[in-house]
């Protein structure tokens, strides 16, 4: 029996002994997690210290511990050395980002594509209905695309630095399932990610999902910060990294090359697996003279590269190109075939026809001059920068505000959908400047996004 009575003791969580059942540490977890998830504990909640619950509950410290661990694999909470365990900022919600259908709503959230130039798709979709070789693209072969698509996708990938043969590329549906296929197939529960400190939130739900615990790096306007990565990787066994070098979701920071390989030369020090979600690359190939190449050719051998045509071609047909190292190739093959099974021969053979027919082209041409005119009107009314290293055509952007944490709410009952900042935060990291991220993208008239703003 503990020898001090903690009857009257204060403890920010004290778990009712009566509903422990064996294993212990188990049922600490179930319980920990139940009043996380139904917010009895508050994100940002100081849990009581390890041997102090033991204590409390007249068990032993490792049975405590046990318990911790399965709560900080699932994300719903976190530690920091020298100051104790804490509830994860979004461990009570999801924080997953989708778009909403309201006609009483300007939704400034979710950030779409500028689907104005969708009827260059449609043209597309009817030549591909006429193809002598329609009905082969409508079958179970060839799982990771059709070798003329795959071949497609390595040209349109050429425009942005990318030479890689087409038998390393694999096509999946969409850029979330490339994450999803990447993380399930070359990372384990438990394992850890850097990222930077606000990043892509349904990343962040995703690693959630399959228990991999994301590390907080700091960043400056250049991006991560080498030294930071570096002292982290020294202090913890992380395994991989997750970056957005061409526009950073949600900050919309651009890495110039020399960052790149300042960082290339910490990845490669330890090992570590990178994920290169390089969606917005079309909107800077050409017109940034510093973006050079994307990471993936510092460290093939150690990289994931993946390519949405979402953001730049069309956002309904769901189709990404998927390119990794040659030793890496059996485990990603294996994680699409058992996730996937195979991505529709049809919606990547409409791309195909866009890129091959040089359309796609011209529908990055529009979606960048509709770009520039949306930034246009959101300078209009917040005429600064929060750095100078933002991308000039973001689709959204990042604007820094009070202390606010219920302004996401407060608009939105005002009719106009944002996001706080707090949904792209990764837990264990606590910062002081909050931000709204500001979808320009997503309205169907320039109009609607004027009154938004």
């Amino acid at each position: 029996m503990p020898v001090n009575s903690f009857e009257h003791y204060p403890m920010s969580w004290k778990p009712n002994k009566k509903l422990l059942n064996r294993p212990y540490y188990a049922s600490i977890a179930s319980l920990l997690e139940h009043d996380i998830v139904n917010g009895l504990l508050m994100p940002g909640t100081k849990l009581p210290p390890q041997r102090e619950l033991a204590d409390f509950l007249d068990l032993n410290f490792t049975t405590i511990t046990r318990a911790y661990k399965i709560c900080e694999v699932k994300g719903l909470i976190y530690a920091v050395t020298g100051s104790g365990t804490f509830v994860s900022t979004n461990a009570a919600r999801s924080i997953t980002i989708s778009t909403v259908k309201s006609s009483h709503t300007i939704d400034l959230g979710f950030v779409a594509s500028f689907e104005e130039t969708n009827n260059v798709v449609t043209e597309a979709m009817e030549n591909v209905m006429k193809k002598s070789y329609l009905e082969h693209l409508l079958n179970y072969n060839d799982p990771t695309g059709i070798p003329h698509q795959k071949k497609a996708a390595a040209n349109w990938m050429e425009s942005f630095g990318m030479n890689v043969d087409h038998e390393n590329i694999s096509i999946v549906s969409g850029a979330q399932n490339a994450l999803a296929i990447t993380l399930a197939s070359l990372f384990e529960p438990g394992n850890r990610i850097a990222t930077d400190i606000f990043t892509y939130a349904n990343f962040i739900e995703l690693a959630k999902l399959l228990h991999i615990q994301l590390v907080p790096i700091e960043g400056d306007s250049f991006g991560m910060i080498p030294d930071e990565l570096d002292k982290a990787c020294s202090q913890l066994n992380i395994h991989g990294i997750f970056l957005m070098p061409t526009c950073s979701n949600p900050t919309t920071i651009m890495i110039p090359h020399f960052r790149k390989k300042e960082l290339a030369e910490v990845i490669r020090k330890h090992r570590l697996l990178l994920i290169e979600d390089d969606i917005h690359a079309f909107l800077t190939a050409g017109i940034i003279a510093d973006y050079q190449q994307p990471m993936f050719n510092l460290l093939p051998n150690q990289s994931v590269y993946i390519c949405g045509t979402s953001k730049s071609i069309c956002s309904g047909l769901r189709v990404a190109y998927l390119t990794y190292g040659e030793s890496l190739r059996s485990k990603v093959l294996k994680g699409i075939f058992n996730i996937n099974v195979k991505t529709s021969s049809f919606d990547t053979e409409v791309i195909t026809e866009l890129i091959i027919s040089g359309k796609a082209n011209e529908i990055v041409r529009r979606k960048k001059q509709l770009a520039e005119i949306a930034n246009d009107i959101y300078y209009k009314y917040f005429p600064y920068k929060t750095t100078n290293n933002e991308h000039p055509l973001s689709f959204h952007r990042w604007l820094p505000i009070q202390s606010n944490k219920e302004l996401e709410v407060n608009l939105e009952r005002q009719g106009v959908r944002v996001f706080h900042s707090n949904r792209f935060l990764v837990s264990g990291q606590n910062t002081s400047q909050e931000y709204l991220r500001i979808a320009l993208s997503s309205t169907t008239n320039f109009d609607d996004l004027e009154l938004g703003l």
